[in-house]
């Protein structure tokens, strides 16, 4: 008879502010939960800072899950009538829904293909919680993201465009900071 060996991995409990955090002048992230710990989602808080705009993108093969902590943001999440290259704040979908100001308690779902965006028009930051599935590609695109991002000046769009394509993201409108202009 062969005896048969489990191992249990113990949970993860952090205190508030706890976790790997990359820091950059557009925005803050904290790897909260990892690939290194599950194979489910990884888990991000995020800092975003007043004029910061992500871009609308897609993700060819990850979803996603925003949860407002604190701040307003406004989100995209949904297929446009048209894709256009500039501001996804004018979008709509074909059912008529528009890009939507959430405040503390939203959440937002974004399922593979989904075209999504968040941008801060405060003057305040917002914080949010981000799951994306599966792990461990978020995180290496994020360490890559803010290392252009820390870069001296705007950011480097060619750059940011080449590193979504390497991880299955078709950059839809421009990724904006305060640095770079308010779309």
């Amino acid at each position: 008879m062969t005896e048969l060996t489990t191992h249990t991995m113990d949970g993860l409990v952090l205190p508030p502010g706890a976790g790997r955090t990359l820091v950059t002048s557009a925005q803050v992230v904290t790897m909260k939960v990892t690939g290194e710990r599950t194979q489910v989602g990884s888990l991000f808080e995020v800092v975003v800072p007043p004029g910061f705009d992500v871009g609308a993108h897609a993700h060819a093969n990850s979803e996603e899950v925003f949860y407002v902590l604190e701040g307003e943001l406004e989100i995209l999440a949904f297929e446009p009538r048209e894709r256009t290259p500039d501001n996804w704040e004018r979008w709509e979908s074909r059912s008529g829904r528009r890009p939507v100001r959430a405040t503390p308690g939203s959440v937002a779902h974004v399922p593979p293909g989904c075209p999504h965006a968040f941008a801060n028009r405060t003057d305040r930051n917002a914080r949010m919680l981000v799951q994306a599935a599966p792990p461990p590609n978020h995180e290496r695109y994020f360490e890559e993201l803010l290392e252009i991002l820390n870069a001296d000046g705007p950011p480097d769009e060619a750059a940011v465009s080449d590193l979504r394509r390497r991880y299955g993201i078709d950059q839809l409108t421009p990724l904006r900071t305060r640095l770079s202009g308010q779309p």
